[in-house]
């Protein structure tokens, strides 16, 4: 309709504004950057009765499969099926389609390698769902070694 550039800058001030306006208590939601772009999103403290009033369903659980699946994915990307299943040891045909029903990863494109096959990496969605803009947002390695996160007595 209107065909005028607007200036980026312009954009991320409006955005900043609103961010600060919703940020009142007689606001319900929040402005919030995830997956790449900006989400209206629930404040913490309405999310139960706002679920409560439309009788919302909880989103279905990742199974164990899944999710480890879908780890080996999001840290080994790009990477093949062959690949996932040579790390977890047994067949990943059913946890690879059920994250692609999920939207949670995507393929990505062919692989150079003997027969070519299917290439996987996490989508927008993955992003989403776990409220990470980037897959960099994901806890290193090295976070799980700190001596707080260890169950159990360290012997000597």
């Amino acid at each position: 309709m209107f065909e005028a550039e607007v200036p980026e800058a312009h954009v991320l001030d409006a955005i900043k504004e609103l961010r600060e306006k919703y940020k009142s208590e007689d606001f319900s939601f929040q402005i919030e950057f995830l997956g790449g772009g900006y989400q209206f999103l629930t404040k913490p403290a309405y999310q139960t009765s706002i679920s409560i009033l439309l009788k919302q369903q909880s989103q279905k659980r990742l199974s164990t499969a899944q999710l480890e699946t879908l780890s080996i994915i999001a840290y080994k990307q790009p990477i093949t099926k062959g690949e996932i299943e040579q790390i977890r040891g047994v067949n990943s045909d059913y946890s690879v389609q059920k994250l692609l029903e999920k939207e949670l990863v995507e393929i990505q494109g062919k692989s150079e390698g003997v027969g070519r096959p299917l290439i996987y990496g996490t989508s927008g969605k993955f992003m989403e769902y776990f409220g990470i803009n980037s897959v960099s947002d994901l806890p290193q390695p090295k976070d799980f070694s700190n001596p707080d996160n260890q169950i159990g007595e360290h012997r000597e």
